[in-house]
């Protein structure tokens, strides 16, 4: 395992490496003239020419990636020419949202993804594993940003169940920031009142961003655990009277956990991606909500730090998921 997880690392750090080149030569790429973006639509020529030599692009290519490259390793991604403030203050400010969104919204999906998908593999063919399937086909098929608007739609605004936007009412004083996560600081502070308001803000996003990973992890599931269920090791643990409650927990689960661990992992991942359109269309403040409006605004220095930080924490979770592998399944580390 020790030298697996070496092995691994040092292929982390070439990835993220190959990844920081490819998406500095992109932005650069890009036809825009960043200086004038940065100088705005009134500058003229000199104060243009001036924020070009100010940030070094008027340097050759590999002189600004290394450059770059130094910012990077000393955790400099550069100024948002928007927000006027350092990028790393501003991923630092929203990426405690995205993180506790995600977090809900894995936790969701798995626990309920996982019991759904174990029922539907137990009692095969059955109501519960026809709803179960039929699940999957719909999580699969249901974009994400038409189930936040459907949930922005019916939820808020036609049946005012839950609340739209922000990650608090503005009648709660937000506890004191000790995590950046609000309902563990809520929790440590003792606020119950904003701890209860936090969740009832968390539930529409979390369950909307975690449905189709919810999908997913059930139908793997189901598909895993058949899987086991039919192998010869588990007819003999029945074939010696074993009850059915210790032939599926104790031999096929854990048999049938490695593609579940796999594919949650990958999913972890995708909830990333989907945090954008999720945070975008909710009006959650996180760094989705931060990136995409950085997008429209060609606000090239935020774009390229947020996309190196959701590079840094996919290839990092597929690091630990690699971990976890082969710590379940001592035949893929050699």
């Amino acid at each position: 395992m020790i030298n697996l997880t070496i092995r691994r690392f040092f292929m982390l750090i070439l990835v993220l490496l190959g990844i920081s080149l490819l998406i500095f030569i992109l932005s650069r790429a890009v036809p825009t003239d960043v200086a004038r973006l940065m100088a705005g639509p009134y500058a003229d020529t000199e104060g243009v020419e001036t924020i070009r030599k100010m940030y070094g692009l008027d340097l050759p290519l590999w002189q600004q990636y290394i450059r770059f490259m130094g910012g990077l390793f000393r955790g400099d991604l550069g100024t948002s020419y928007k927000t006027l403030r350092p990028v790393t203050k501003d991923i630092a400010e929203f990426l405690s949202a995205t993180i506790e969104l995600g977090v809900y919204a894995l936790v969701f999906s798995f626990i309920c993804g996982f019991i759904l998908g174990t029922m539907s593999a137990i009692w095969e063919n059955s109501p519960v594993d026809q709803f179960g399937r039929f699940l999957a086909i719909l999580g699969l098929s249901i974009p994400t940003f038409w189930l936040a608007m459907v949930g922005q739609l019916t939820l808020y605004l036609r049946f005012d169940l839950l609340p739209f936007g922000g990650r608090l009412s503005d009648f709660i004083i937000p506890p004191p920031v000790i995590t950046g996560f609000l309902t563990i600081d809520s929790l440590v502070a003792g606020r119950m009142d904003a701890f209860k308001d936090a969740i009832f803000h968390l539930i529409m996003p979390a369950v909307i961003l975690g449905f189709e990973p919810l999908a997913v992890i059930t139908r793997m599931t189901r598909n895993s655990l058949i899987e086991v269920m039919r192998e010869l090791y588990i007819v003999t643990a029945r074939a010696k009277g074993l009850p059915e409650r210790l032939v599926v927990w104790r031999h096929a689960i854990r048999n049938a956990l490695i593609p579940i661990v796999t594919i949650t992992g990958l999913q972890i991942g995708h909830m990333m991606g989907g945090a954008i359109l999720v945070e975008t269309v909710l009006v959650w403040p996180g760094i989705g909500r931060y990136y995409s409006r950085a997008i429209t605004s060609a606000d090239y220095n935020p774009v390229i730090g947020v996309t190196l930080v959701i590079a840094f924490m996919r290839i990092s979770i597929n690091y630990v998921v690699d971990l976890i592998y082969a710590k379940l399944d001592p035949r893929i580390r050699y």
